[in-house]
């Protein structure tokens, strides 16, 4: 015999099965339900004006210079999308900085009542206006913000 009694055996009231007479919880709620974080609605107010910034700078860029300055505003349209993506990790923090967007290209598009209006020409307008919103729906859409191998434990090979 060895010199502890009691290793080995199982305690009468240490079983490893869950208790079955405990009230059943209710799960917290998720999503639109939760209580609001308000770091998270500052999050998104500020990527809502930073999305009507670089559609203000990108109407401009696009505008001056055609075909460069079309592809510098769609990829800091993208670029601001996909960045409210991953740093909120959750789908509003794309749509938030897309919103911010969308409100401003529209109302740079109603022009003045004497007819001008920012965007130089209509090939332009149309690329801009669906490149940033192909843009916008890409980065909302995506159904998994992707992990680093490093930060989920494996080793990558």
């Amino acid at each position: 015999m060895s010199g502890n009694p009691g290793k080995g055996r199982v305690r009468a009231g240490s079983s490893s099965a869950p208790r079955r007479n405990a009230p059943p919880r209710d799960p917290g709620p998720t999503g639109f339900a939760a209580r609001p974080n308000p770091a998270r609605i500052a999050a998104y107010s500020g990527f809502a004006v930073l999305g009507a910034l670089v559609a203000i700078a990108g109407s401009l860029v696009q505008a001056a210079w055609f075909p460069g300055g079309l592809i510098i505003a769609l990829a800091a349209s993208a670029g601001l999308f996909y960045g409210g993506r991953i740093l909120t990790r959750t789908q509003i923090g794309a749509l938030a900085p897309a919103a911010g967007w969308f409100v401003t290209v529209f109302l740079l598009l109603s022009g003045r009542p004497e007819g001008d209006y920012v965007f130089g020409d209509e090939l332009g307008l149309v690329l801009f206006m669906l490149g940033g919103t192909a843009a916008a729906v890409m980065c909302a859409t995506t159904s998994k913000v992707p992990q680093s191998a490093i930060r989920s434990g494996r080793s990558g090979t």
